[in-house]
């Protein structure tokens, strides 16, 4: 009895104290205020519009008088010719950008830290950054341009290396698009993806290398042995979230890149697949079942894992 009203009171006690603090801090708390209007208006009132793969809605009807269906729309996703080839390429490219997009910024900020040029370093770091803040659009089209088989720098200095006799049209064959895909996605990314494990290196102890020296480690020796454990806290939280994001296969990449019909074997994804099919054939109901049942299979994603870096000590919640 005495333990519980230790703990009763120690929970009052918080409470009481919270509130205290927001009370002194009310300047600061009415900061956030816009913030969180924003995400309630903007992520939290649209859920709403999940109804829609419950019902055969109607755009005339609305939500309050179309028909209920129950779990219609998700046997018809998962019953279509298309869904398994969907999910294939879907985790494929989710898994091939992962693989090789998550650890590039790590691998790029491990070797900036390196450099003893700091002229040198900083002209990497705005060179690598520029590519984040072009568009898709841009990205697309001079990709596009360098793989043409119209005097693309690709396939002429291929020939120039006598590697191949003919032009080869790379966005036409199927067996070329992921590793297209995915090294844009790393050029476009890498630079800007860098910047927080920059920030993470920037703050470990200087001591640490200077006595790591006088033992006599070398410089890999160092990277791995105090480097990566430093900013491993960071690298976890990062894997949380991509493996959250496993499903976010793409969708402006893949839609401007895989033009060609021929390549919609490898290319369609969950999100270009509900664009093409449900929104723009109208099937409104179908398209947000199947982006339902995605948003569903990524918080158990997130949440697994979560729960599997929190036993490293490193999670989000």
């Amino acid at each position: 009895m005495p333990q519980i009203r230790l703990h009763a009171e120690k929970q009052t006690y918080r409470r009481q104290s919270l509130l205290i603090r927001i009370v002194k801090q009310w300047d600061i708390q009415l900061m956030v205020v816009p913030g969180l209007l924003l995400v309630l208006l903007f992520s939290y009132v649209p859920m709403y519009g999940v109804l829609m793969s419950f019902q055969d809605y109607s755009l005339f009807k609305g939500f309050m008088n179309s028909p209920w269906v129950g779990f219609k729309h998700f046997e018809m996703f998962f019953n279509a010719p298309e869904f398994w080839n969907v999910m294939r390429n879907t985790l494929v490219i989710s898994l091939l950008k992962l693989g090789v997009g998550f650890p590039a910024p790590i691998l790029l900020a491990l070797m900036l830290n390196e450099v003893g040029s700091r002229y040198f370093k900083r002209l990497v770091q705005t060179i690598s950054y520029l590519p984040h803040f072009l568009s898709w659009v841009i990205v697309s089209g001079f990709v596009i341009s360098m793989l043409s088989t119209d005097n693309g720098s690709v396939n002429m200095l291929l020939q120039s290396l006598h590697l191949i006799k003919e032009p080869i049209n790379f966005l036409v064959e199927p067996r070329y698009f992921w590793s297209i895909l995915v090294t844009t996605g790393v050029w476009k990314e890498i630079g800007f993806a860098s910047i927080v494990y920059l920030a993470a290196i920037a703050g470990i102890n200087p001591h640490l290398y200077e006595a790591a020296s006088i033992d006599g480690a070398s410089r890999i020796r160092q990277i791995f042995s105090i480097t990566v454990p430093s900013i491993m806290p960071v690298i976890v939280v990062f894997s949380i979230l991509a493996i959250g994001n496993l499903l976010n296969a793409g969708f402006d990449d893949i839609l401007l890149l895989a033009g060609n019909p021929g390549l919609r074997e490898v290319s369609e994804v969950l999100d270009t697949y509900v664009y093409r099919v449900g929104v723009q054939n109208s099937r409104y109901s179908y398209a947000t079942a199947a982006g339902l049942f995605k948003a569903l299979i990524s918080v158990a994603l997130l949440a697994g894992a979560n729960y599997a870096a929190r036993k490293s000590g490193n999670s989000l919640w």
